[in-house]
């Protein structure tokens, strides 16, 4: 098995475009790569699928136990030859209030994979020495096997740094990126901007890829990942689950304006007998024919309202549909995007759906950031784990009903609120959920949608 995991000191460090163009680099080597990502980011996976041709799968020790995290891994790997994981934030960053849970370290121990760190190498030398020192002593069950040193000002430059961390760290250096050579994505609000709206992206990944074959060891890299093999096989988690989706139509909303879904979420409902029909709100005139639920995911209806409010026909469509009562399931932009508009920074209103008797407006600091557990509130025992990101509010009016409370513990702090707004057969909220840290909630949805089809039946 040949495995490798990209990790970085912090966030902003090249972590993303150095994981890019590896996973490019071996591609183009022939290699049939999977690729994963720590945490809940649903924007790099979009890179990493361009860059591998494979749909990349995300891993998160918070949402999900370690048989799950281990299971999904295998799964995702098979035929495949190497998998390359991408790190999140800094190595040992991850849910906060004194736990490892959903940090890069605690994928990398569960998972048993050799880690390499990424360092940004700029306005220093021999200290870069004592920074990678202490990433490894800080936990030594973590494997850290090697340092690709960024943004360093010449071959000069890196010599000094390499000298100082393979003396004194005792971690061999596998090469460096120049600072001259521009190469970053651009960022949004809530992180890089997706793959599907960066200009000449195919472009910019031939040129990473470039980059990592002129300056990273991609041969050393390929030994450090051959391991032995030492996890054993977990047990598929949904085997008491299958066929409850089985012969069920299922909408999905993808396109630029709705494109955050864990692609496990995706291929769950498939594995349970559901078929996935997508279609876009931004271009299409209605929604599918014979669809027995929608599912409507997180993303950017904000930067894409205008287009969106323009598409009248589709929106008379939708709303129709949900007034009769069509299941549906939506996340973050996708509650948004039911509401009756969202107002953006400059004040400007943009018409939306207008299902929910409430309003989205933008705001200019983060709402809510963050793993939260999700209590349904009909079902007291029923707890689903979730993730949080926004720059946005919906209007708290009168007449709304809420289906959720959202408890946020960090530090001994323990905040809640209500979410999860409910109208007819549509459940609609801020917060992300994978389906794989609790199927009961899945299984919840889904037996919504099998008894609404009964009763058309």
């Amino acid at each position: 098995m040949k495995k490798l995991l990209i990790s970085g000191t912090s966030s902003g460090v090249g972590k993303t475009t150095i994981s890019l163009g590896v996973m490019a680099a071996l591609t183009k080597r022939g290699l049939k790569v999977a690729p994963f990502k720590v945490g809940p980011d649903y924007i790099d996976p979009t890179f990493h699928n361009l860059a591998t041709n494979n749909f990349s799968h995300n891993l998160d020790s918070w949402m999900m136990d370690e048989n799950i995290l281990t299971y999904l891994f295998y799964k995702n790997m098979k035929d495949k030859d190497i998998s390359v994981i991408e790190g999140v934030m800094g190595l040992y960053d991850g849910a906060g209030g004194g736990t490892e849970q959903g940090s890069t370290a605690h994928v990398a121990k569960t998972l048993k994979v050799p880690t390499i760190l990424v360092l940004d190498g700029q306005a220093m030398s021999t200290s870069a020495a004592a920074i990678v020192l202490g990433y490894k002593l800080y936990d030594k069950e973590v494997d850290l096997k090697g340092v690709i040193v960024n943004k360093v000002s010449g071959k000069a430059h890196y010599k000094m740094i390499k000298k100082a961390i393979e003396e004194k760290a005792k971690v061999p250096c596998l090469g460096y990126l120049p600072s001259f050579e521009n190469v970053s994505l651009k960022s949004r609000h809530l992180g890089l901007v997706p793959a599907e709206e960066t200009e000449k992206i195919e472009e910019k990944i031939a040129k990473v890829t470039d980059l990592i074959e002129e300056y990273i060891d991609l041969e050393a890299l390929e030994k450090i990942a051959e391991v032995k093999d030492e996890l054993s096989y977990a047990k598929n988690p949904i085997l008491d689950y299958k066929g409850i989706a089985e012969g069920l139509t299922i909408g999905v909303a993808k396109d630029k304006a709705f494109s955050f879904y864990y692609q496990d979420n995706l291929n769950l409902l498939q594995e349970l007998g559901a078929k996935l029909v997508y279609f876009s709100p931004l271009n299409d005139n209605k929604i599918p024919e014979n669809v027995d639920g929608l599912y409507f995911g997180g993303g950017f209806p904000e930067v894409f309202a205008a287009k969106l409010k323009a598409n009248v026909q589709f929106k008379q469509s939708l709303k129709s549909a949900l007034q009769a009562g069509t299941p549906t399931y939506a996340e973050c932009g996708g509650l948004m995007y039911l509401t009756e508009g969202i107002e953006d920074l400059q004040g400007n209103f943009h018409e939306m759906v207008g299902f929910f008797n409430t309003k989205s407006k933008m705001t200019k600091s983060l709402q809510r950031f963050g793993y939260v557990d999700v209590e349904v509130s009909t079902k007291p025992n029923l707890v689903i784990k979730g993730h949080e990101f926004h720059r946005s509010l919906i209007e708290d009016r009168e007449g709304l009903n809420y289906f959720y409370n959202v408890v946020k513990s960090k530090g001994g702090d323990c905040k809640s609120w209500r979410c999860g707004l409910v109208r007819k057969n549509t459940l609609a909220g801020y917060t992300h959920l994978h389906f794989y840290s609790n199927l009961a909630f899945l299984k919840f949805l889904l037996e919504r949608v099998n008894s609404i089809k009964g009763e058309k039946v």
